[in-house]
């Protein structure tokens, strides 16, 4: 329609028209050059915490494989993602977010949580994302 507004913003069109860029280039380039080229174009920051998060993750087992998802680096397990990293940056934020998807199996009865804040990666951290990880892939 002319002259309405679109129900996305800029930034939400930009990640749908890299999402497309990561389909048309799969066959390019491996999952795991995929997430090294967007984890090269990351902040300092955000560039620590993902590759942080993308050792830690890929050291659970051996069944994890890696590539881009909405431009950032995501989780899978037989083709179904499982968990991503969003650069802080990507959106904005003053924090960076570590989060599941639906095939992940964290249920925990009526109420769980699919995403966590982060501005640090610590042993604590890291111990919470590796239990949360092994339960999503059980």
């Amino acid at each position: 329609m002319a002259g309405s507004k679109s129900a996305f913003s800029e930034v939400e069109r930009e990640a749908m028209k890299q999402r497309a860029r990561e389909a048309r280039d799969f066959k390019k380039l491996s999952g795991e050059e995929q997430v090294q080229q967007k984890i090269a174009e990351m902040s300092k920051a955000d560039q620590k915490l993902a590759k942080g998060i993308h050792k830690l993750v890929l050291g659970i087992s051996p069944e994890i494989t890696t590539r881009t998802w909405y431009g950032m680096p995501a989780y899978y397990v037989k083709d179904k993602i499982i968990c991503f990293f969003q650069a802080g940056s990507k959106f904005d934020s003053r924090y960076s977010t570590f989060g599941f998807q639906e095939s992940a199996k964290l249920d925990d009865g009526p109420f769980w949580a699919t995403s966590f804040a982060l501005i640090e990666l610590n042993d604590e951290v890291a111990k919470k994302i590796t239990k949360l990880v092994k339960k999503a892939i059980a």
